[in-house]
This record gives structure tokens, C-alpha cells and sequence, in this order.
């Protein structure tokens, strides 16, 4: 059988070793930090606050995907889980203060976080080899345009923790797409990568192949699947059909995300307002020039409006250039600039578009006219974005980097309107905080994909 499957089993594991390290680093911490009196006098708190802090752990481990960590870096792995342990400490030491005063030691909640990171940081390490090892290389085969097939390679290649390893390419056109099967039985393959350019008809043959030989078929999706997807089932008399979503939030659903928007803005401003303060001084201080800078952006139904950022770039930097997207090792960019690129301190002034309504702290990240005509021209589905609100961060943040192609940002943008609720608008703001502290996110537009030589991989 060719196709990995993630059993149960293996996850239940996983899930009964986090919970009992967690509950070993709690009782171990407790005994070394907590005098044995207050221990005893204050039990009730202690041992009611363990199975509160167990089931956050397991909730943000399962948001950061640390249940799904073997194809993973272990870098990764580790960043997400100090990104999980932290959010826990802050939300375990806010609600014991709530709950009981100062009775709880926070002392003990930082010992225990500290013991939690080293004990799941090496019971993860181990999980990951064992998944890993029972998981060999899978042979893939990617079928599609070249553009493409260099694109898809260009990435898969960055990745080497995903265990794929390519063996086939098949991207003629005009034979092709009649020679897939052939190959996919000489070359033994694993998986076959769809490249959204294939025609439907094509695609329907290879994923009922794939179903037939047990191999991975990895789709990537056209805007025709996009809107397809989630489809309500509905019918005509007895012929049934599927009737696509909206790709509009109700006034319900805006009326809801609009409040939540103001008071964690209004939250978040009155935060960050001591981190704002000394990078504004330190644009200011490397060149004299302003601190904030305000560029027109598409907000919804096409409308431009102004967004503010943190000056990141030098005051003349598009004088002789015109717009123009940035790149890795910009000569643009400042040396403040670059840091508070890469952390992202530069969206901060963003949450004032969010308070004053242009904006919300989730949604499709805006971008310029210049390029929004660019990008419609291209693929007329990408002004469907526009019909919510550009936000700070958003599923295309989260999943993707700076340098993703458009199209492949915009398909992540339309899943998110077409999926939106409330909750996947929590789990994304909780997802962008990982992402604050991934150096990959912040990466410039870079045109290697281009420069792959798949001739070796052609039959």
C-alpha cells in the first residue's frame, strides 16, 4: 500500500506522552518552587489549575500543528512549540490572577514552562525519527505547464523534510497528457502533483488512477475547484447539483468580525504603544526622515484607501524606480528597516486602519492599484478578494511567505472568504504569531523557480 497514513494510533500516542510530561514537569515544578504549607493550603488551586493548563497545551499544540510534525523541520517543530508553551504561560498566569490573586505561584508557571519546552522539546525530537523512519522517500511525479512544474520543484526541492523526491516530469501539451499512466507505472511513483493547468477531464482520469494504485494525488487547485469547494448540495427535481458559496461575508458574520476587530485592535494598540514609541525613534534617528510613511492600498470593492507602516525603506526609494515589489538583500531597504522587516514591527501603525474601519486584523493582505491591475489582468478571479476587508495578517500569511506567487497567495485568500467564521479568524491570529518569529515569512520575491532544469526528469 503506497499511501502514508497517519493512524490514530500514533496520535493518541503522542497525545498521552504531552500529557503526561506536562503533568510531570506541573508536580515536579510545584514540589521544587512552592513551600510545602502553601502547597497543602492552597491544593485545590493547584491541582484544579493542571488539567486547565493540560487542556490549553493540547489546544494550542494542535493549532501549531505539532500533531502533524513528521514532514516537518525540527526547527520548526521547536519554534511552534515555544510559540504554544509561551501563549500558555500567558494565559495561565492572566487567569490565575482572575481566579485566586496571587495565591498561585507565577514563579512555578515559569519553571514548569521552562521544564515543559526541554522534556516535549526532546519527546518531540523522537516522535518526529520514529515518523520519519517509517516513512521512506516517496517518488514523485509532477504533471502540469513547465512554468509550473518549475515552481512546484523549485519549492518541493527547498523541502527536504516533506520526503519527496522527483522522478517524473511530464509537461508536453500536445502528448503529455496521454503518457502520465505510462510513466507513473515505469517509474513505480508514489505521488502525482497536479499542476492546476490541466484540464479537468485529464485530472478526473489521474485522481481516479491515484485512487485505483493507492498513490498521493496532490491537486493543486484552479479558481473554478476554489469556488467549488464547500459546495452546497442541492438538486433539480432528482438531478442533483452543487451550488457554490458566496464569496461575501453575511451582515451578520461583518457585523460580528467589525466588533471583535475594535476592541482587540483597541487592546492591541494601547500594547504595542511602548514598542511603537522607540522604533519610531530609531527610523528617525538612522536618516532624519519621517518615521511613519502612508501608501494607497485596494481595500473592499476595490476602494483606495491609505495604510500606515513604519518606514522600512530609504525616503527616495521608488523616485527613479516606480513600484516595484521588494527583494531579498533590497539595497532599499534600511538597517532599522531590515529589523523591523523581519519582526514585523512595521504593521504596528496598521492597527489604526483596523480601528478606524479600512481595515481588519484578518482578512487578504492589501496591496497597491498598480499591482492589483497587474495581478486582475492576469487572473480576473484576484478582484474577489476585495469583497472583504484587507486585513494585518490572514491564511495566506500564515501559509505562505513574502515571495509566494500571487496566484498562489490569491488561492489562500479566496479559501479564507469562502471558509470565514469566527473561529478560523482566532486560530490565524494565534498561527501569525509563529509566523513572527519564522525568518522564511519575511523572505524577498525571488526568481529561482525560473532557473530549475527539469530535462533530466522528462521521459
Amino acid at each position: 500500500m503506497k499511501t502514508r497514513v497517519y493512524p490514530k494510533s500514533r496520535k493518541i500516542l503522542n497525545l498521552i506522552g504531552d500529557i503526561a510530561i506536562i503533568t510531570i514537569a506541573y508536580g515536579l515544578s510545584a514540589i521544587a518552587v512552592v513551600a510545602p504549607g502553601a502547597l497543602e493550603t492552597h491544593h485545590l488551586l493547584y491541582s484544579g489549575m493542571l488539567p486547565i493548563a493540560i487542556l490549553l497545551t493540547v489546544m494550542m499544540f494542535s493549532i501549531n500543528g505539532l500533531y502533524t510534525i513528521g514532514q516537518k523541520r525540527f526547527s520548526e517543530v521547536l519554534i511552534s512549540l515555544a510559540v504554544s508553551l509561551f501563549l500558555v504561560l500567558i494565559m495561565i498566569m492572566a487567569l490565575s490572577f482572575f481566579i485566586h490573586e496571587f495565591a498561585y505561584s507565577r514563579v512555578m508557571i515559569v519553571v514548569s514552562t521552562v521544564l515543559q519546552f526541554i522534556l516535549l522539546g526532546f519527546w518531540k525530537r523522537v516522535t518526529q525519527r520514529y515518523e520519519q523512519r517509517l516513512h521512506p522517500t516517496r517518488r514523485a511525479m509532477i504533471i502540469g505547464n513547465e512554468e509550473q512544474c518549475r515552481h512546484v520543484y523549485y519549492r518541493m526541492s527547498a523541502q527536504p523534510q516533506l520526503g519527496l523526491e522527483l522522478h517524473q516530469v511530464i509537461m508536453d501539451p500536445q502528448g503529455g497528457w496521454k503518457t502520465w499512466r505510462e510513466q507513473a507505472d515505469l517509474h513505480d511513483i508514489d505521488v502525482i502533483i497536479i499542476c492546476s493547468d490541466i484540464p479537468i477531464a485529464v485530472k478526473s482520469e489521474i485522481v481516479n488512477y491515484c485512487t485505483d494504485k493507492e498513490i498521493q494525488p496532490f491537486v493543486i487547485p484552479s479558481a473554478y475547484e476554489v469556488f467549488c469547494n464547500g459546495a452546497m448540495l442541492q438538486r433539480i427535481d432528482d438531478v442533483p447539483v452543487f451550488r457554490p458559496r458566496s464569496l461575501r461575508l453575511s451582515v451578520e458574520e461583518r457585523a460580528v468580525k467589525r466588533t471583535i476587530d475594535i476592541v482587540l485592535a483597541g487592546i492591541a494598540f494601547v500594547l504595542a504603544l511602548p514598542l511603537m514609541i522607540p522604533v519610531a525613534l530609531a527610523i528617525k534617528l538612522e536618516d532624519r526622515g519621517p518615521a511613519l510613511y502612508s501608501q494607497v492600498r485596494t481595500g473592499r470593492f476595490g476602494k483606495p484607501y491609505k495604510v500606515y507602516k513604519f518606514r522600512s525603506m530609504r525616503v527616495d526609494a521608488e523616485k527613479y524606480s516606480g513600484p516595484q515589489l521588494a527583494t531579498d538583500h533590497d539595497p532599499r531597504i534600511t538597517r532599522v528597516g531590515a529589523f523591523i522587516r523581519a519582526t514585523r514591527l512595521d504593521e504596528l501603525p496598521q492597527i489604526w486602519n483596523v480601528l478606524n474601519g479600512d481595515m481588519s486584523l484578518v482578512g487578504p493582505r492589501p496591496e497597491r492599484p498598480y499591482f492589483v491591475e497587474q495581478f486582475t489582468e492576469r487572473n480576473p478571479e484576484y478582484a474577489y478578494r476585495h469583497n472583504v476587508k484587507p486585513g494585518i495578517t490572514g491564511l495566506a500569511q500564515v501559509f505562505a511567505k513574502y515571495n509566494t506567487t500571487p496566484y498562489d497567495k490569491l488561492v489562500y485568500d479566496l479559501m479564507y472568504i469562502e471558509n470565514y467564521s469566527l473561529l478560523q479568524d482566532l486560530v490565524i491570529m494565534v498561527q501569525t504569531i509563529k509566523i513572527l518569529v519564522t525568518k522564511s515569512a519575511t523572505e524577498g520575491v525571488n526568481s529561482g523557480s525560473h532557473q530549475v532544469d527539469l530535462s533530466q526528469y522528462e521521459k
